[in-house]
């Protein structure tokens, strides 16, 4: 198994043109529901981490400070915290700590600065998903919003 580093990097073009092609690997996968590619303006003013190995991006988290507002039954209104907008890991990288290890980084990074880590998910896989978030990386969960197509 390969090392991986995760660092955070300000947005440069090569940066970016490998989160757009990213972004448009997991929009093929098909496995959110409507998730789209990015462009440049989904991610201009992210703070960005990328997963590498041997060079190689594997993955990528990027999210934005704000201050809670209207969550009073969680915290109070103007509470700092940090929005993962996107986190995503190549297929083949999967089950092997490098969504831990990004969700870890942005953590660390943004502690001194918000009390809480916040996102919200559109995956097909929800009870994958809700066991990484929860049991993995130990959200707690908020809300939930569900369809039934008629």
């Amino acid at each position: 198994m390969n090392k991986t580093a995760i660092r955070e990097t300000p947005l440069t073009d090569p940066v970016l043109e490998t989160l757009i092609a990213l972004s448009r690997d997991w929009e093929a996968e098909n496995s959110c529901h409507g998730y789209r590619a990015n462009t440049r303006e989904d991610i201009e003013g992210m703070r960005i981490f990328l997963a590498e190995e041997d060079g190689r991006v594997v993955g990528y988290l990027f999210g934005r400070p704000f201050r809670s507002e209207k969550a009073s039954s969680i915290m109070p209104d103007g509470t700092p915290c940090f929005e993962v907008e996107e986190i995503y890991v190549v297929p083949d990288c999967r089950s092997r700590g490098v969504g831990k290890a990004l969700m870890d980084a942005a953590a660390h990074a943004v502690k001194g600065e918000a009390a809480y880590l916040m996102l919200a998910t559109a995956t097909k896989n929800w009870r994958a998903i809700l066991h990484f978030y929860i049991d993995e990386i130990g959200m707690e969960f908020w809300s939930a919003r569900l369809f039934k197509k008629l």
